[in-house]
């Protein structure tokens, strides 16, 4: 099925230069149908933006800011998410921003039964990001643009910047996942771990770690062992994982 998603900008609240980037990330959820940025065109501030809305398809929605000190363009941002979701045209939304403010959109969009996924940077306050089903930082999308430079030197300063180490609290939240899924012997399917990770925490992201996926994030954790087996049909490898017997022990009955 063809997930279709309606991508709503914060054009005030965002940096312009990773917009390809962002794109390319939302087509990995869904089919970007409707695309629009908001913001206050007439400020300087926003002149960035300007090229990249053509190479992109991205509509912009002018939003004056009527009152000083006020943000008119949540405003106009939040209206158009409910007509479009009273339209019934999309399966979903993407809300681009780092502001909290869109919170309680968000919680609005799953209760009508809307995925609801959050790209902002890593300032973004809780709240936003727990209301979304999956929220993605910026900052990963920056590195990954840096890892194509040649100057390795920018790259490692980047990654240092970047990445977050993993820490007891995370290999905790793991191990606990497993096994509230594990069978009998402790194994779970490593799809249904991730599943269950990001349903838990919507911001978990093996890249915030340095790592494209889950299977070699999980691999470089010694508490955690992989088992690879065939499908009824041969045909595939499916990973499963679980808690070394001396990492697990006491832990599991």
């Amino acid at each position: 099925m063809d997930i279709k998603l309606a991508v709503l900008i914060d054009g005030d609240n965002i940096p312009s230069a990773y917009v390809k980037e962002m794109m390319e990330e939302i087509a990995k959820y869904g089919n970007p149908t409707i695309k629009r940025i908001y913001g206050d065109w007439t400020k300087p501030h926003l002149s960035k933006w300007k090229h990249m809305l053509l190479e992109n398809a991205i509509t912009p929605i002018q939003q004056y800011g009527y009152t000083t000190g006020k943000n008119a363009t949540d405003s106009a941002m939040i209206i158009d998410a409910m007509d479009i979701l009273y339209s019934e045209k999309v399966d979903g939304f993407c809300l681009v921003s780092s502001d909290s403010d869109f919170t309680r959109l968000a919680t609005r969009l799953r209760e009508a039964g809307m995925l609801v996924y959050g790209i902002g940077e890593k300032k973004t306050p809780n709240p936003f990001i727990v209301a979304c089903d999956k929220f993605i930082y910026i900052e990963i999308l920056k590195h990954q643009v840096a890892q194509g430079a040649s100057d390795t030197t920018t790259t490692e300063k980047t990654t240092k910047n970047v990445y977050d180490k993993i820490t007891q609290k995370e290999i905790r939240f793991i191990a606990s996942t497993i096994e509230d899924i594990a069978d009998e012997d402790g194994w779970a399917f490593l799809g249904d771990v991730g599943s269950l990770l990001q349903k838990k925490q919507p911001n978990f992201d093996s890249r915030n770690y340095g790592f494209q996926k889950l299977t070699p994030l999980i691999n470089s954790i010694p508490n955690f062992e992989i088992e690879r087996r065939e499908d009824a049909r041969g045909r595939m490898k499916l990973i499963y994982v679980r808690i070394k017997e001396t990492a697990g022990k006491g832990k599991r009955r």
